[in-house]
């Protein structure tokens, strides 16, 4: 039980690998993910360690695949994922992978060669059979004698003159749809008018061969006279990258050009088909072992590069390595470097050596799928020290049930259970699935998380008992509602009805369980549940913030720290147990001193709260709660005053006179062993025995100053908890009476029909607003509540996270880009 209120018992190791072993040994360590390296060699450029070319080469295969994998997308053909998890292939295996994925690329590169020549010249011939089609058209409708006309009047004002015979040249080609306009008014200005523009759209959009987008294309001919005005045709045409094809004038040369242009499309059409199903037949065999040759070239990578971390001994026979790991599993790593040494066919067997150190270890907690989630909410906050309280398995019960104060509704609740218990059960499928949405993906890993918050939804609902804005009349009313009131049917006929609550109910005490259904239709409703829900916020936050500083105790006690006890957590402890402690122990008080007949006369606690803080208790209208309340009071003040200085000076004067009374002793210690030791190490001792009064003194006023503002302030903030669920409270309200409400009022024929409209808006708000945005906001504050409330009562989240050597991380993080 101690690995999970803690984090695990670190150590740090040294390895020593022969030469042969090392690469199968750290393979072996990478697939127990159990072992954290570190790196020997800080100074060293990454170009001039000893495994560097052999980083090259994988990061060379893994372009290769990359490669393969781009173009097994673009072809849309699906990886298979048999869920394999292959050995790392040995050193001497990287050549033959290596040719097979050269072959595989140049094969490819080949292909995509071919195939973008054989399309570009099908292109080519495609513009062309549309540029001889087009221009047959335009040529039977210039043989119109008005288009005859119009086109002669526009070439009668070129420099040829007037009367001179026309002998009009013309040029073909095919641009871009969107490009005509500015092509059209181009020609007009630079020819001044003197060229005779048609054009017409193919309706079928071609290939860019490069690219492989579809682009619209327009046929154009251009007629014009003379030489001079060719060149400026044919310059804009360059300009604005139109194609021009040979057409000739005379349309049988045509017709036969364009049959012979048929019969080449028809050929390279054929060519194009083979090509393609050849690729195909690549593409497919590459994508059923594309997953497994990612894995491979990834372990062997993550393999060198770790080795790089290494250092090797003068005989060059060895390497030498440090790594965090726990101390639980050192069994295991033995087993794993012994397995590794056996794969390996060495006959030395490798080593592993605890190493005496007074660095920080790094802070390791394992978690599993339920705990996992709540884990990454603390590590949110800051990964913990190192065996410091692990605050995880206390927020699996307070964090869900603080979000269900806010956010209290067995309808809305019993939703959220039903969808996080569909992930849940569905959570093998759903994982083999490996969806890419961000959003879906963080809500899948807390679907424990939602699932507690759910069902301790539908627990404060039945408490508040509020289901979609409406109560359940589970027990009956508590309260006296008989016919004295009036006649048969007064609730009906008297909306403003009062009931007197000095009269004895039908339970003649509390109600069983919840809150008595009668108060859902009272019009002091808000009123009731304001005092309830504010009172209750008190409680649970007093109680939430003292269980934080208790947790500190065990802390201090772990870490053999008796002065902290004394002067920190004891002074701390009583300071808030002395005032609000007190306050919630007053909330109790009232509620069971005050009785129906007597809770008119009873005082504000708030009122009284204030009084006792500023020594005020001259007003003659504030009525005493109990005999010997002043004294108590006055006691209870004095002493939470009392504790500030304990923290704020005692434990100051207290480090100072302990490192005084060390002082001599070191200083002996020191100066008999002055000629003996080495220079740093002199160094690093000097600075140990360091004490700076004024910033132990500052950071002590800081620490006190925060811990009585932050009760004060903390408290406060726990009354989210009554502002988040009224809130709640009165959205769900508003909802059914402004949507609900208006479907089940109709009587008329249709109101049926009527009525699953507006329950599908209602449902569909429900969601959006309560569930969603309300559920998101709920979260959000007892997020807030755990890491600045309770977290920081004993929690300092200033270590820095154990993250092993792991193929599983490494792969995860390759396949979830």
């Amino acid at each position: 039980m101690g690995e999970l209120f803690r984090s695990e018992e670190m150590t740090l190791a040294q390895l020593f690998l022969q030469s042969e072993a090392a690469y199968c040994c750290v393979s072996e360590l990478g697939e127990l993910g159990m072992v954290q390296f570190r790196d020997l060699n800080p100074d060293v450029n990454v170009f001039q360690r000893k495994f560097v070319n052999e980083v090259r080469r994988c990061e060379e295969m893994d372009r290769k695949l990359r490669f393969v994998e781009k173009e097994i997308k673009k072809a849309n053909i699906p990886t298979v994922d048999t869920g394999e998890n292959p050995e790392v292939p040995f050193p001497r295996d990287m050549i033959d992978l290596e040719a097979t994925f050269e072959k595989l690329e140049n094969e490819l590169k080949e292909i995509n060669t071919n195939q973008e020549a054989l399309k570009k010249n099908f292109l080519e011939l495609t513009e062309l059979k549309h540029i001889l089609h087009r221009t047959q058209q335009f040529f039977n409708e210039m043989e119109d004698p008005n288009l005859l006309e119009e086109s002669s009047a526009l070439m009668e004002g070129s420099e040829g003159g007037r009367g001179a015979p026309l002998r009009l040249g013309f040029v073909a080609g095919v641009i871009s749809r969107e490009r005509i306009p500015t092509f059209e008014r181009m020609l007009w200005r630079v020819c001044r008018g003197n060229v005779f523009l048609r054009k017409a759209e193919i309706e079928d959009p071609l290939e860019d061969p490069t690219t492989g987008d579809q682009v619209h294309k327009s046929v154009f001919i251009i007629f014009f006279q003379g030489d001079q005005l060719k060149n400026r045709v044919k310059k804009i045409c360059e300009g604005f990258r139109a194609s021009l094809y040979p057409c000739p004038e005379t349309p049988q040369e045509r017709k036969e050009m364009l049959a012979g242009v048929n019969s080449r499309i028809d050929d390279l059409q054929m060519v194009l088909n083979q090509t393609e199903d050849h690729r195909q037949r690549v593409l497919q065999a590459a994508s059923k072992t594309m997953r497994v040759w990612f894995i491979k070239v990834r372990k062997m990578k993550a393999i060198y590069h770790t080795l790089n971390l290494c250092n090797i001994d003068v005989t060059q026979k060895c390497l030498i390595a440090e790594v965090w790991c726990p101390v639980s599993d050192l069994d295991s790593i033995q087993f794993a470097l012994r397995r590794g040494t056996e794969r390996s066919g060495s006959t030395v067997p490798s080593i592993l050596n605890r190493m005496q150190t007074k660095q920080t270890p790094p802070t390791f907690n394992k978690t599993n799928k339920f705990t996992s989630g709540f884990q990454n909410i603390v590590d949110a906050y800051g990964i913990g020290s190192y065996r410091e309280i692990n605050p995880a398995p206390y927020t699996i019960i307070t964090f869900p049930f603080l979000f269900a104060v806010m956010f209290g509704d067995m309808g809305h609740g019993l939703l959220m259970t039903c969808a996080a218990l569909y992930l849940v059960i569905r959570e093998s499928r759903l994982l083999a699935q490996k969806s890419d949405n961000e959003m879906f993906n963080m809500i899948f890993a807390g679907r424990y998380i939602i699932l507690l918050m759910g069902i301790f939804s539908v627990y404060t609902g039945v408490i508040y008992n509020d289901c979609f804005s409406k109560s359940l009349n589970m027990f009956g009313s508590g309260w006296s509602v008989r016919p004295m009131f009036g006649p048969k049917g007064t609730l009906d006929g008297n909306a403003v009805l009062q009931l007197d609550p000095a009269i004895p109910g039908v339970f003649g005490g509390p109600y069983p369980l919840g809150i008595d259904p009668i108060w859902n239709i009272a019009t002091n409703k808000l009123t009731f549940l304001n005092s309830f829900k504010m009172k209750m916020s008190v409680i649970l936050g007093v109680i939430h913030m003292i269980f934080g500083v208790s947790l500190s105790l065990f802390n201090h006690l772990y870490f053999k720290k008796p002065l902290n006890i004394f002067l920190g957590f004891i002074p701390e402890i009583v300071f808030m147990s002395s005032l609000f402690g007190y306050l919630a122990l007053l909330i109790f008080y009232k509620w069971t001193a005050y009785t129906a007949r007597t809770s008119k006369d009873a005082p504000s606690l708030l009122i009284h709260f204030i009084n006792m803080c500023l020594f005020n208790y001259g007003d003659p209208t504030s009525k005493r709660l109990y005999e010997g309340q002043v004294a108590i009071q006055v006691l209870l003040v004095l002493i939470a005053l009392a504790c500030v200085p304990c923290m704020l000076i005692v434990k100051t004067m207290v480090l100072r006179r302990q490192h005084l009374e060390t002082g001599p002793m070191f200083g002996s210690i020191l100066w008999s062993h002055l000629l003996h030791v080495h220079t740093p190490v002199l160094t690093l001792f000097l600075l140990s025995l360091q004490f700076d009064f004024g910033d132990v003194a500052v950071h002590q006023a800081i620490h006190t100053i925060e811990y009585c503002l932050g009760c004060i302030s903390n408290t406060a903030s726990y009354l989210r908890l009554w502002a988040l669920s009224l809130a709640h409270a009165q959205l769900s309200e508003v909802l059914w009476s402004m949507v609900m409400h208006l479907g089940l009022s109709s009587r008329s024929g249709g109101g049926f029909f009527g009525l699953a409209i507006i329950f599908a808006f209602f449902a569909v708000l429900t969601v959006a607003i309560l569930l969603v945005m309300e559920g998101l906001s709920a979260f959000l504050h007892a997020l807030r509540l755990h890491w600045v409330e309770f977290q920081n009562k004993f929690y300092s989240g200033q270590g820095f996270k154990f993250v092993p050597f792991s193929f599983e991380s490494i792969l995860e993080g390759r396949f979830d880009e």
